[in-house]
């Protein structure tokens, strides 16, 4: 049976998209270290993630925009994120297991798993992939916009970020409907 594991980040920060991954693992398969993203230094979750991509049957990564964020809600943009990243894998799964409390659409069998992350493999590395890849985003939007520290803080609302923010202004890729966002674009209007 292929399970397909599915985890999103990026529900936090105030800027950027909302990231999903989607990975079928082999059965037997037993790569050291693999668990929820979170609980991983930087260095060891960049080893995994090119563990994970070799060694998968199928992986896959999708997003839903700051736009659409904004749009949707945070919620329907993650779920659609997850959605995408499951309909892009390249081998149909036989279920679909993801990390929380709600489920995307899909035309195969789901199921949430609250804390999947920590008790199902696949998830675990969903969880790996998704989080190097939106890390990746940010430390490509702080070459362009260095006075953010969006390297270091990846968007969420440090007050750093909010300082910068507070200082310079939002950015195009600011989620507008994240309060701390609007508001001090609201200040910086008066």
């Amino acid at each position: 049976m292929l399970i397909a594991g599915v985890d999103e980040v990026g529900r936090g920060p105030l800027v950027g998209n909302v990231v999903a991954a989607a990975v079928i693992l082999p059965d037997k398969l037993y790569i050291n270290g693999i668990k929820d993203s979170k609980q991983l230094t930087e260095k060891k979750r960049e080893e995994l993630y090119d563990q994970i991509c070799t060694h998968a049957i199928s992986w896959h990564i999708a997003s839903a925009s700051h736009l659409e964020i904004d749009k949707l809600n945070i919620l329907k943009a993650s779920l659609l994120a997850m959605q995408r990243a499951v309909l892009g894998l390249q081998v149909a799964p036989n279920k679909v297991l993801v990390d929380g409390s709600h489920c995307p659409v899909l035309p195969y069998s789901v199921e949430a798993i609250v804390g999947g992350d920590a008790k199902i493999l696949a998830i675990a590395a969903a969880s790996i992939i998704a989080k190097v890849y939106r890390d990746r985003q940010m430390i490509e939007l702080d070459k362009k916009y260095p006075q953010y520290g969006f390297a270091k803080h990846k968007g969420y609302a440090t007050p750093e970020h909010l300082a910068a923010i507070q200082k310079y202004g939002p950015i195009t890729e600011h989620r507008r409907s994240f309060a701390p966002v609007a508001s001090k674009e609201l200040l910086r209007e008066r």
